[in-house]
């Protein structure tokens, strides 16, 4: 984590220039720890939040969804040359925030006697990150607008059983986490719109279009509509949503 926040200090302090777009080699498979054992999706044990182990399993599923999320902005920061600079700039923080949060959700999860690492988890978001890897505003599409707002949907559930548990230090970590990524999914509404403008496209449609045709994963309520909403989703969008 140090390194990405190394990274974002050097940015804001001049020593990387957005324009360095010759050289670029961006890889399809970032560094991994040994652990966690990656299995598919449907391979993750399920465990009861109100058991200690299940708390923790909780915890380590969020800390590996923020790392993976690291190495999202970090891969859309580098993969996609000829953007604004405010591009590079985003993605950067966006990166620099994720690792904040793997931060506090690993502090955390060590007062429960674990450490990221000791669960299983699956490679569901960098496996999207694969299938986007061509196009910027495919990934804007259905990383930010999809895995990510799939969290937002989420926090409100989660705390919820948190608060049932008493363990009001994660529904705090969960306020902080959930204040950044409304601003990270704002970030890939912003850039998608962007895109699509330059495109000649109308956003609305060609998200719904992006959804079966890159299979994403279903849109299941409850939808946060207050959380998509500040996010940058259109009351169009919302409107579609809450249809579903």
């Amino acid at each position: 984590m140090a390194c990405v926040h190394a990274l974002q200090a050097d940015w804001l302090a001049g020593r990387i220039a957005s324009d360095a777009d010759a050289g670029r080699t961006p890889t399809d498979q970032p560094g991994q720890p040994e652990k966690p054992l990656l299995v598919s999706p449907q391979k993750v044990p399920r465990r009861r939040v109100d058991t200690l182990p299940g708390r923790a399993a909780l915890i380590h599923a969020l800390a590996h969804i923020e790392f993976n999320a690291i190495n999202l902005a970090l891969d859309a920061a580098h993969r996609f040359a000829g953007m604004p600079a405010a591009y590079y700039a985003d993605w950067l923080r966006v990166a620099d925030e994720e690792a904040l949060h793997f931060d506090l959700l690993n502090t955390h999860l060590a007062t429960l006697g674990h450490s990221y690492g000791d669960f299983p988890a699956h490679n569901g978001l960098w496996d999207m990150a694969l299938k986007t890897a061509h196009d910027p505003l495919v990934r804007m599409a259905l990383v930010p607008r999809v895995l990510e707002a799939r969290g937002l949907d989420a926090t409100p559930l989660i705390v919820g059983k948190l608060k049932a548990v008493n363990d009001m230090r994660m529904v705090e970590i969960l306020a902080i986490i959930e204040r950044d990524e409304i601003g990270h999914v704002a970030i890939g509404s912003h850039w998608f719109d962007w895109l699509c403008a330059a495109r000649g496209l109308q956003p609305e449609a060609t998200f719904r279009q992006l959804l079966v045709e890159y299979d994403a994963p279903p849109l299941k309520p409850p939808f946060n509509l207050t959380a998509r909403r500040a996010a940058g989703f259109s009351e169009p969008e919302l409107d579609w949503l809450s249809g579903l």
